[in-house]
């Protein structure tokens, strides 16, 4: 399995990967493969990792600013991630590779909302005084990279920010 960034010629078997991976979950509302594309167009998708075996994209994880009590300081948001179902572990690795390089660049933290049950093995907390809409703050996760745990209202790029999600 390789791990490398997205390609212009990798946007459709991502739409196809992330409607497959989300349609079958409960609390998918089908609009993760739009908002990919708007955060693209946006110009908010810093980070977009694909994982390729044997020439198919069998995994994606996307990366995008996301601003605590309205302020960015280098704070980023996980998600969406799509894996193919018999591939489901290569989610991790994307996930690890996102964080090493978001690291690198001298990134804060990374936030997201997700179980705790997946993502605290990541390394990520949950119920830390970061809040999101009306959410349970058990499953609004964060890892800091460096400085202080941030508190606060969690609002993540325009893309995600609608009625509809």
């Amino acid at each position: 399995m390789i791990i490398r960034p997205e390609r212009p010629d990798d946007v459709e078997a991502i739409d196809e990967l992330t409607r497959t991976a989300f349609e079958p979950m409960s609390f998918s509302d089908g609009l993760e493969a739009p908002i990919l594309h708007a955060l693209r167009a946006a110009g908010d998708l810093t980070l977009s990792l694909v994982a390729v075996e044997d020439d198919l994209i069998v995994g994606h994880v996307a990366f995008s600013p996301v601003t605590i009590d309205g302020t960015h300081n280098s704070w980023f948001g996980l998600g969406p991630i799509s894996v193919r179902a018999d591939r489901q572990r290569q989610g991790a690795a994307l996930t690890a590779e996102g964080i090493r390089l978001h690291r690198e660049q001298g990134a804060r933290g990374c936030a997201l909302i997700g179980n705790p049950l997946v993502y605290s093995g990541m390394g990520f907390t949950g119920g830390t005084g970061v809040t999101y809409r009306d959410l349970d703050p058990r499953i609004i996760q964060t890892m800091v990279f460096r400085g202080l745990e941030p508190q606060g209202e969690l609002r993540f790029a325009t893309a995600f920010e609608t009625e509809e999600s």
